[in-house]
């Protein structure tokens, strides 16, 4: 049922070319929860067949995720922690998923915006607690749009690889079965490993970031003091 839920939303907005990517990745980015695989690497492999251009198709993702991230900040920056909290619990966010992303952005601080984009769960709420501290909006303009930037071209180039490794004859229906669907076909699983070593790897990259800035931010402190 969820499948053909997206399924339906891809192919429709999908016709819509570039600006479907937009709106997808705004949808995305804000507090309702969507797969951005289903986007993005359906966008990577039409770069591949020449249907579209990867570069134009990267930006418009990355603007699409900064601009439905700076919903979200905006939101919780204007109605404040019990209104996120109200309603939130209709788009699956409830206390204690506010509790853990406020909790996560006071560990690491301001970074965190750029970090969270790279997790998955993560991404589409880390906006929130950034706008309840007022963080200063063009720090938060470049570490979300830097965070969203990884992630979407790591999702491009899946995408681009699909078409080099299987041909320009997939059908884009098969790549959003392998994200929405338990029942998957060898060449479906074999996407979903990609995407999973990419997810591993930028766990990796975010663990390594993170020690780098704590290291980092001691080092500085200790110089002050």
């Amino acid at each position: 049922m969820f499948g053909q839920i997206i399924e339906t939303i891809v192919n429709f907005i999908g016709d819509m070319g570039y600006l479907g990517i937009f709106v997808m990745m705004f949808i995305e980015s804000s507090f309702i929860p969507f797969p951005s695989e289903v986007v993005m690497i359906p966008a990577g492999y039409l770069a591949y067949r020449g249907d579209m251009n990867p570069v134009i198709a990267t930006l418009v993702g990355v603007a699409g995720s900064l601009v439905g991230a700076l919903l979200n900040y905006w939101l919780a920056l204007q109605f404040g922690r019990e209104f996120l909290i109200r309603f939130g619990k209709y788009f699956f966010f409830g206390e204690s998923s506010m509790q853990k992303m406020e909790a996560y952005f006071t560990k690491h601080g301001e970074i965190s915006t750029f970090v969270g984009r790279l997790i998955m769960g993560v991404r589409q709420y880390i906006s929130l607690p950034a706008g309840l501290a007022r963080m200063n909006l063009a720090k938060f303009c470049f570490y979300t749009s830097l965070g969203a930037g990884i992630w979407v071209i790591i999702l491009v180039w899946i995408g681009y690889a699909i078409g080099a490794t299987f041909g320009a004859d997939f059908e884009i229906t098969n790549i959003i079965h392998a994200f929405t669907s338990k029942d998957v076909t060898t060449q479906e699983s074999e996407i979903k490993s990609w995407t999973r070593i990419a997810g591993y790897s930028l766990l990796v990259f975010v663990c390594v970031i993170s020690v780098a800035y704590v290291l980092y931010w001691k080092y500085k402190k200790t110089k002050k003091d």
